[in-house]
């Protein structure tokens, strides 16, 4: 229990939200992390801020064979997604990229940087601070094989940034693409140029900004099918209540059904008019009874 407000503050930010906080990173340096490495782990860091922590001392761990630190680090910084450095003989310039879920370790992938461009290196203009990138992921890879389908989701988790409401033209200007071929994925990053068109619509170009990676997947650690389903489960007030009686069709028009009681269409009052007008014969039908003949008077 806290013992003091500030302690109680601190806890509630922390409990479950209907609507959970933008998800913060970690970035964890190896015991034999290279300048290849340190760099990197800079470089993202950058373009994560404000919502990632850099561990600048060297962690000695092996994520894929004891996760206990990285556990310990995600409860202590309230991080649920992280990304570790490292670089030996057997694996040199190594990452691993992964997500946390009730701060145990959901997935894990490990990527080899086979080519690197800093961010330094490429003189250009940068983005600001906390700018929400632009992902495109391009090869049928990411659709068709169930490793890469899963790295897909993972790097969409670390660089989407905050869920925003609305968007504005001037705010599109920056692009994270990554291209999945010939067993190789490739991060680039662009700064959108707005240029003058002669109508509404301005005319885009993409200018090289860094950082720039060429990877390649190593190891996997993913998480069973049905633990996986479970950390995607929604609490059920976030979810749409389902109307009775509304349909949508292909186009996106709504039908509604409206249940109403049967009429009597012979009580139905229409426009009065001499035509429409019933006959005594007509009315002492309806009545069920015979009218008698009226006597003539003498």
């Amino acid at each position: 229990k806290p013992k003091t407000k500030r302690a109680k503050r601190f806890l509630e930010k922390r409990e479950p939200k209907l609507k959970e906080n933008t998800k913060n990173a970690m970035l964890i340096k190896g015991g034999n992390a290279n300048l290849t490495v340190t760099e990197v782990l800079k470089d993202i860091y950058a373009v994560k801020k404000p919502f990632a922590i850099l561990y600048k001392k060297k962690n000695i761990t092996r994520p894929f064979e004891d996760q206990t630190s990285l556990e310990f680090f995600s409860k202590k910084s309230d991080c649920s997604l992280f990304l570790f450095g490292s670089h030996n003989k057997k694996r040199p310039n190594n990452l691993v990229i992964g997500r946390m879920f009730d701060y145990h370790v959901l997935d894990m992938i490990e990527l080899g940087i086979e080519k690197f461009v800093a961010l330094k290196d490429v003189k250009n203009s940068k983005c600001p601070e906390g700018t929400k990138p632009m992902l495109i992921f391009a090869g049928d890879m990411f659709d068709v094989n169930e490793e890469y389908r899963r790295l897909k989701s993972l790097l969409i988790d670390f660089f989407r940034g905050p869920s925003v409401p609305s968007i504005r033209l001037a705010g599109l200007e920056y692009v994270l693409h990554f291209t999945a071929v010939d067993g190789k994925i490739y991060m680039r990053s662009y700064k959108v140029l707005l240029k003058k068109s002669g109508c509404k619509i301005p005319r885009i170009e993409l200018e090289e900004m860094g950082p720039s990676l060429d990877l390649v997947m190593r190891r996997t650690h993913l998480a069973s099918d049905d633990l996986y389903k479970l950390s995607l489960k929604q609490p059920k007030a976030l979810k749409p209540k389902k109307k009775k009686n509304i349909s949508h069709d292909v186009f996106g028009t709504t039908y509604g059904r409206i249940h109403m009681q049967k009429q009597d269409l012979g009580k139905l009052q229409t426009r009065k008019m001499k035509g429409l007008k019933k006959r005594p014969a007509e009315k002492s039908a309806e009545d069920g009874g015979v009218t008698p003949k009226k006597s003539k008077s003498a």
